[in-house]
């Protein structure tokens, strides 16, 4: 194998699993440590510009990170990534003089930003400081998007909400709320230099062909027009029998509304095994908590109605079959389960709705209706008309939509000063020596044996009375800092400096997981296989070494190494060094205090 390029900086990038899993790249192992030492401000700027909303994401986040964290390689459950961020906005200090500046002068440049959601405010925020005369145009009273009409009040507090969405809003963001868009050609003869729509996925799908479904229709309802009429106050009751048909995180939502508005009982079906559950595991676990049902393998048959209202729900048993890949469900044979209920809400997905978008504006669209959006500048085929979040390829999350919106900042920024939208800027990279003695370093290397805290719940007797009332309490500070000395720092690399080896295989003899090794060098197959604990894990790189005297190369497993610092503890000649390495996403607007003597972020 060649020698590993390690000033490329996707390559550090990389060894931090859990900020390359995050679609906004936050650096979660610097945001952790500042908790770790009650730098709770501080952990709230960090994530505060890379993923915008650190209160409503520590509580709704999918967390793509966790899955990734090394944690979970050496035992069960990752780092609480996600709870741990909601330390930080819990507890953080005053922020208002850390935020961004917004010019008085603006450039001369308009934009206008369709729908309120996390996209559209991601653009909002990004654009501000560099002077941009932004409007909002929402059709809802107040902003949020899916964030307000989808996420119930007792997992995101409409305090919490409100603060966040409001932070951007204060920048002096034009609002133009209780406004439908009927024509984007409208939109445009406004005279916008660029328009970005971010109006979600707000459609949900039905399942029309069902026999019944137009006879019951009046207690049959769309899980996410449901959910937004409780939002707004529109629905305050629901019948005492509910069937929840779907099982994504919408469904998880719908059920545990229906509890809280007076349902005796809830029960949701799930045409597919529960292995394929769409839901997230924790938003699963949250409503079988709760005491809440759920039947996997049930496709639903026929609506009974009886007298013109809805009866039952008769649901077709069914099994999975994989082939290639690909599944297939299949009618089991076994007798139909009747399940009587007085309302349904269905959540079986969402999808695009453009209707007020011309066909003759030069923005293509694909055989679903869907535009077609450039991946990577998120710029339709109109120049000056961009799409993120759910409104440019379907339903995501919150996290996603935020890193869309930086996306499609950057190439809004870029059209309105007629620069080449593919003129990407880099990441901002640091790699700095963590070396305070000879055996000490500026970081705590100590691996903790804590197993996973648990966040504590609200007394159910009460929560499920309380439609408001959150249900997650959130970690205390012991709690936080228990769970924060879990994380493995793997953002403190290990780097290696050839010339200095004399190959004592000191390094290799103390490495704990056996991560390290000297020997010959082979194409990649062979190299993996070779290793003193095999490299099974392809999608982690190895670390190889140039020629040492010997002929030999260092090859590590990045994939299984604990970043203790043994390895750089123990070199006597100093060809090992811990170095932490901080990546920072590329954004249109730079992130500058207030007042320059302010540094909102830990020293590196």
């Amino acid at each position: 194998m060649d020698r590993t390029d390690t000033s490329d900086p996707s390559y550090f990038h990389k060894v931090v699993d859990c900020q390359w899993a995050c679609p906004a790249h936050t650096p979660v192992p610097e945001y952790i440590r500042l908790i770790a030492h009650g730098q709770y401000t501080e952990a709230f700027m960090i994530n505060w510009e890379s993923n915008v909303f650190p209160g409503i994401l520590g509580r709704t986040c999918d967390r793509p990170c966790e899955p990734a964290c090394r944690r979970g390689r050496i035992e069960e459950k990752p780092v609480a990534i996600c709870r741990l961020k909601r330390v930080a906005a819990d507890n953080r200090g005053v922020v208002d003089h850390l935020m961004p500046q917004i010019p008085a002068q603006k450039n001369g440049k308009r934009v206008a930003l369709i729908g309120a959601g996390p996209a559209s405010l991601t653009v909002a925020r990004d654009l501000m400081p560099l002077g941009y005369d932004v409007t909002l145009i929402e059709r809802d009273p107040q902003g949020g998007g899916l964030m307000r009409k989808n996420i119930p009040s007792f997992r995101l507090p409409v305090a919490v909400l409100d603060e966040e969405v409001g932070r951007i809003l204060d920048f002096g963001v034009t609002t133009r709320f209780g406004e439908e868009i009927t024509s984007l050609k409208a939109v445009l003869d406004e005279g916008f230099d660029a328009v970005f729509v971010g109006t979600g996925a707000p459609r949900g799908k039905d399942l029309a062909r069902v026999p019944g479904r137009a006879e019951a229709d009046a207690n049959i309802h769309l899980g996410i027009d449901f959910l937004a009429s409780v939002a707004f106050k529109h629905v305050e009751r629901i019948g005492k029998r509910v069937v929840v048909i779907g099982g994504g995180n919408t469904a998880m939502d719908c059920c545990r509304t229906a509890l809280r508005l007076g349902a005796d009982s809830v029960t949701v079906t799930v045409r597919s095994p529960r292995a394929d559950m769409k839901a997230s595991d924790w938003e699963i676990e949250d409503a079988e908590r709760e005491g809440i049902p759920i039947l996997d393998n049930h496709s639903p048959k026929e609506f009974v109605t009886e007298n013109g209202r809805l009866k039952a729900v008769v649901f077709e048993k069914m099994r999975a079959e994989y082939v290639d890949g690909r599944r297939k469900l299949i009618p089991t044979g076994a007798p139909d389960v009747v399940i009587e209920c007085d309302d349904v809400l269905m959540a079986v997905g969402q999808e695009n709705s453009f209707p007020w978008i011309e066909r003759d504006l030069g923005i293509a669209f694909n055989e679903w209706e869907e535009p077609a959006v450039d991946k990577e500048t998120f710029m339709s085929t109109r120049p000056g008309v961009f799409f993120g979040g759910d409104a440019a390829w379907g339903p995501e999350n919150i996290i996603w939509a935020v890193a869309h919106g930086h996306q499609a900042a950057i190439s809004i920024d870029l059209h309105c000063q007629d620069r080449d939208l593919q003129d990407r800027p880099p990441p901002e990279t640091n790699l700095v020596s963590q070396k305070m003695g000879i055996h000490e370093w500026s970081y705590d290397n100590d691996i903790s044996d804590e197993a996973r805290n648990l966040v504590p719940h609200a007394d159910p007797a009460l929560a499920l009375r309380d439609l408001s009332m959150e249900v997650e309490l959130g970690f205390d500070v012991q709690q936080a800092l228990d769970e924060a000395m879990r994380c493995l720092n793997c953002d403190i690399q290990t780097v290696f400096t050839d010339d200095k080896c004399i190959e004592c295989d000191a390094c290799m003899d103390i490495c704990p997981v056996d991560c390290i090794n000297f020997t010959q060098n082979a194409e990649e197959p062979e190299l993996r296989d070779g290793l003193r604990v095999p490299a099974l894990n392809h999608a982690q790189d190895l670390y190889v070494s140039g020629d040492l005297p010997t002929g030999r190369v260092m090859v590590k497993d990045e994939d299984v190494c604990l970043h203790c610092g043994l390895c750089a503890e123990r070199c006597p000649t100093g060809a090992w060094d811990m170095q932490k390495f901080l990546l920072k996403e590329a954004k249109a607007a730079p992130i500058v205090p207030a007042d320059p003597q302010e540094q909102p972020y830990a020293a590196e």
